[in-house]
């Protein structure tokens, strides 16, 4: 193990420092959603870190410029493979895929959005499909696309990013809220029907986190008054590569026996 630590997330006073694995994703083609920023793209680096080549992919080309930019001279430029792609549209998907070639090792489905806190009586059509879009559809769409390769391989590891609000109904809107319980539910009928075949498929459901994730929609006043008596509950702020820690971990050969578990990486929220 490498023991230079990263001080960036030392130095936000989280007392917790990155140790880089090298060699950890050593030939393996791990594809990650929400790469240009945030989550994603901790994840990323982390990947590209630890030896793996990845296929980033994000609604946003700039992020995803500044993503190159930033860490192709450290990993190398052919281990980064970015594509400006929307997951909740097929012909984004198909990119996705084809980018990443016959052989995909992982997949951290890690693009998501968060609703305006509406609660079941004033939430939007548009507001509803638009975070399931994202949330769900995409999710399923791009663990349909990869599954194939994988079993052909019979290996891989798919790691999705729930929530907090996956656990609980106290932390975000309807929409937000179901969304996250349905990545659940797909990760635990995908883990149970491939786990015979190699492939391994996991949650995590992370608290509150220093990142970028979009809102959608005008904040509903309702929901927010019910939601913030709860918010001081929260143990703590995470940083990104915390989180990235506990993903890399699942998309690993760490992970070798853990299949279709939902990994609470909230600081403890979950036992409150």
């Amino acid at each position: 193990m490498d023991d230079t630590p990263n001080d960036t997330a030392a130095e936000r006073g989280t007392g917790w420092r990155e140790r880089i694995t090298p060699g950890r994703f050593d030939g393996r083609t791990v594809i990650v959603t929400g790469a240009g920023s945030g989550i994603g793209r901790a994840t990323a680096s982390r990947i590209l870190r630890e030896g793996g080549r990845v296929i980033a992919a994000d609604v946003s080309g700039d992020r995803l410029d500044a993503f190159t930019t930033e860490f192709a001279t450290e990993a190398g430029s052919a281990a980064l493979v970015t594509v400006a792609a929307d997951i909740t549209d097929a012909a984004g998907v198909e990119r996705i895929v084809t980018a990443a070639g016959p052989r995909i090792d992982g997949l951290a489905n890690v693009a998501g959005i968060v609703d305006d806190d509406s609660p079941a009586h004033e939430i939007s059509d548009e507001v509803w499909q638009r975070v399931f879009a994202v949330n769900v559809d995409g999710t399923f769409r791009l663990i349909r696309a990869v599954v194939p390769s994988m079993l052909d391989a019979g290996a891989g590891s798919i790691v999705n990013v729930a929530s907090e609000a996956a656990l609980r109904g106290s932390t975000a809107g309807i929409a937000y809220t179901a969304s996250k319980h349905a990545v659940v539910g797909i990760t635990r009928s995908c883990a149970f029907m491939y786990g015979p075949q190699g492939l391994r498929v996991n949650a995590v459901a992370p608290g509150a986190v220093a990142t970028g994730i979009a809102r959608i929609g005008t904040p509903s006043e309702f929901g927010q008054r019910r939601i913030r008596d709860f918010l001081p509950l929260i143990p703590s702020i995470a940083q990104a590569e915390q989180l990235a820690a506990s993903i890399t971990f699942l998309l690993s050969d760490d992970g070798v026996n853990v299949n279709g578990a939902v990994l609470p990486s909230d600081g403890g929220w979950a036992v409150q």
